[in-house]
Parts: structure tokens; sequence; C-alpha cells
């Protein structure tokens, strides 16, 4: 897989921001199907940094009202991934 497709976006939370000033954890929405591996090597070589860490979550989508009918949301993957002592990512720096 791309390593590009791999890591669909940076996920900029309440929670991912304490996240990152105790622990340096990020956070990122990613390909459902990608495993810890891929989304360890997507992350050190698209930020060119070292990772420590890869944790993941599958998010159920929630339920959701569309005029009469209900409907649900896609259920998505989210990867918390916690880089080396010294380490940092620059867009994650400005929040």
């Amino acid at each position: 897989m791309d390593i590009y497709k791999i890591i669909e976006k940076p996920l900029v939370t309440e929670k991912g921001t304490d996240m990152l000033a105790d622990g340096n954890w990020v956070m990122f929405r990613v390909h459902p199907a990608a495993n810890k591996i891929e989304i360890r090597e997507a992350v050190q070589k698209i930020f060119n940094v070292k990772v420590r860490h890869v944790n993941t979550q599958v998010v159920q989508g929630k339920r959701r009202r569309f005029g009469k009918a209900m409907g649900q949301l896609k259920t998505w993957k989210k990867a918390m991934v916690q880089l080396q002592e010294g380490e940092k990512i620059e867009i994650f720096e400005g929040v």
C-alpha cells in the first residue's frame, strides 16, 4: 500500500493535544486496512521522525438522521503514535 494512502489526515483534538504535551503522542486517521507496522513505516518516511509505539483503535460510525431516515456514518481507524524523545512533527506544534 502507498504510504500516502495509509495516513489520511492528522487528528487535532483536545485529547490529542493533551497526549502530545504529556507523552509526545500524535494522532492520525489512517486507512482501515493498515496495520501497525505499515503505519510506523509511513509516519517515519513522511515526517522523518523515529517512532517508539503505535496504538490503533477502530472507531464505530455514529448513527445520524438524514431527514426522516436514520443512517450511519462509516467506521474508521485511528492511530496514536508515540515519537522518540526529542522528535516532533511541525503540523502539531502550532496547536
